[in-house]
């Protein structure tokens, strides 16, 4: 029997949380899978798949969500080496290279968050700042590290977002406040990716897919935080949530 709620794929982190337990772990951050789950979507994650598994299990689905992490893009996807302090996933690195072009490919609604946003342009073949706050003339996006998440996930500056974009039309204007909590950041803009939406400093933080057949988008921001009592993260969930129900409904699901 098909399910009767859409389906979202949320590719899982990797972990080493028990060091007797050299297998690892399988980990997501429920916040992303209670905003899914709070719009009327149903969560899925396929723990160990890999890029080979990416054309067998994207028909089962009607959106694909990839999530912030502690975790960075390993910039060897970009052609820059790793720093010593990064910590990286290379088994989510390798799922979410092949699963973003296919995605998109197949008109799979896409959406990116933080981490996922990076993904997205990396798979693309963009490049990302290791450390946004050590470049020249840009902020210090990171969260402060000792306080409690409330104010971590509290907003933290403006973005600028272009005139009449989707952004704009869940804004309800050219400008809105965002929350911050990353490392890195986008700087060479990947393949057919539109950026409309910019921190103070310029950085790109808002991402459309040029041409897509759905709904694909990126955002460096979280919107999976408190978005109920936020309006603008609503309605971009909301949009998409809309797009994965739509999807469901011309595939038979």
């Amino acid at each position: 029997m098909r399910a009767k709620k859409p389906i979202v794929w949320l590719p899982a982190c990797h972990r080493n949380l028990d060091l007797d337990d050299p297998g690892g772990y399988t980990v997501l951050a429920d916040r992303y899978a209670l905003a899914v789950t709070d719009l009327g979507l149903q969560p899925v994650l396929f723990p160990m798949a890999g890029a080979a598994d990416v054309a067998d299990l994207l028909p089962l689905v009607d959106g694909v969500l990839l999530t912030g992490s502690p975790s960075n893009v390993e910039a060897t996807h970009f052609g820059a080496a790793a720093l010593a302090t990064d910590r990286l996933d290379p088994r989510r690195d390798a799922l979410t290279m092949a699963l973003v072009p296919a995605a998109i490919a197949a008109g799979v609604p896409l959406l990116g968050v933080c981490r996922g946003l990076q993904e997205m342009n990396v798979a693309l073949g963009g490049s990302l700042h290791q450390q946004v706050h050590a470049e020249p003339g840009l902020m210090d996006h990171r969260e402060p590290q000792d306080d409690d998440l409330a104010v971590q996930f509290a907003t933290r500056h403006d973005v600028r977002l272009e005139p009449g974009s989707a952004f704009a039309q869940w804004a309800g204007g050219t400008s809105v406040k965002v929350n911050s909590l990353h490392g890195q950041g986008i700087k060479r803009l990947g393949r057919d990716l539109l950026a409309e939406a910019y921190a103070p400093d310029g950085l790109i933080e808002g991402v459309r897919v040029a041409k897509a057949p759905a709904f694909a988008f990126g955002v460096q921001w979280h919107p999976e935080w408190r978005h109920a009592s936020n309006p603008f993260y609503a309605r971009t969930l909301e949009a998409f949530a809309q797009a994965c129900a739509e999807h469901k409904s011309r595939q038979g699901h």
